[in-house]
């Protein structure tokens, strides 16, 4: 199947908010309409699905498989909206594999933008929609940070679902970065500033020099995936991975299904993320090195410490769009976006 771009966004377009997976809007309302607010503030109209709309919950789920399956192809016949943004993740999204009308999707052709458990709806759709989709924010993270959002993760957002021109773009590090955890239980996600690191570059593990279509995803739902038909072509691909929580012995776990799985022996070029939650657990290495060390000798470009994760700010990529990359020393990266993704 040929795969598809989606259309793209201009400014006064409507964008649907669905809640695939944890009804998040119920730990935090502030935060959620704090990230629907900011999204307006960049110039487009909102509409909640049903789910979203009424805050619905399931306790761990916002709802049954069918009713968020239901809540997301009603904005994809939606002729007003133009894009799709979740409220945020969860663990469950794979559920409404199932229920949705894929040939449907193909034909509506709208930015879906997601990450971490949207991944799983991610590959879906590029295995049975043959749509490429938005590996970026979601309402509540990062639009929803108080109180403008994150500019710099904005401004990469509205490049991805804006710009057609096909154009060279040149993606690099941001100056700063966090991964300060504030209690969404009160009003210290508001009340507190945010903690900043300086942002040091990403690392070089593996120099050399690769071209080729990058896929996304979230490590531990990329694996939820693993004998499904829709785990993703691989072979010839730049695989980028990124992780929310990393204990070390979850992390080595988790790679090492994929070496047994034969992925580091298929890909060109191997890009990991900034780590939102790290823990060594008393080990006495470094997480790339524990990476190195499962990986073993490679001649492609392996690449740690990117900018699209679950770390604030990130990049919105999309999927199976065509960059090159090129590391060299310690931090010298070169990474290149070769077309657009939206038409």
């Amino acid at each position: 199947m040929k795969l598809l771009k989606p259309y793209k966004l201009n400014k006064g377009d409507t964008i649907g908010i669905f809640t695939p997976s944890s009804p998040a809007y119920i730990r935090n309302e502030g935060l959620f309409l704090n990230g629907v607010k900011n999204i307006e503030k960049l110039g487009f109209d909102v509409k909640l699905g049903f789910l979203s709309e009424k805050r619905a919950s399931q306790g761990y789920r916002s709802g049954t498989p069918q009713d968020r399956a239901k809540e997301f192809m009603d904005l994809i016949k939606d002729n007003e909206v133009k894009a799709l943004i979740s409220t945020i993740g969860g663990m469950n999204s794979s559920s409404m594999i199932p229920y949705l009308d894929f040939d449907l999707i193909r034909e509506k052709r709208k930015i879906v933008c997601g990450y971490s458990d949207v991944t799983s709806l991610h590959l879906s759709i590029l295995k049975y929609a043959g749509l490429k989709t938005l590996y970026g924010p979601a309402v509540m993270t990062w639009f929803g940070e108080y109180p403008n959002g994150v500019k710099e993760s904005n401004d990469s957002f509205l490049s991805a679902c804006m710009d057609d021109s096909g154009q060279l773009r040149v993606i690099k590090p941001f100056n700063k970065w966090s991964n300060h955890f504030r209690d969404w239980s009160n009003d210290d996600w508001k009340n507190i500033p945010r903690e900043w690191s300086e942002n040091k570059g990403w690392k070089v593990l593996k120099s050399g020099r690769a071209e080729g279509e990058v896929v996304v995803a979230n490590l531990n739902t990329l694996l939820t995936s693993a004998g499904t038909t829709y785990f993703p072509d691989i072979a010839g691909k730049i695989l980028l991975i990124e992780e929310l929580a990393a204990p070390w012995s979850q992390e080595e776990r988790s790679l090492r299904q994929l070496q047994l799985m034969g992925i580091f022996d298929k890909i060109i070029g191997l890009i990991t993320g900034k780590v939102e939650m790290p823990d060594r657990e008393g080990a006495p290495f470094e997480l790339d090195e524990l990476l190195l060390e499962i990986i073993g000798n490679r001649a492609y470009p392996v690449i740690s410490e990117f900018d699209c994760s679950h770390t604030i700010p990130m990049h919105t990529i999309g999927q199976r769009c065509l960059v090159n990359i090129e590391a060299s020393g310690n931090c010298n990266v070169v990474f290149n976006i070769l077309e657009s993704f939206v038409e």
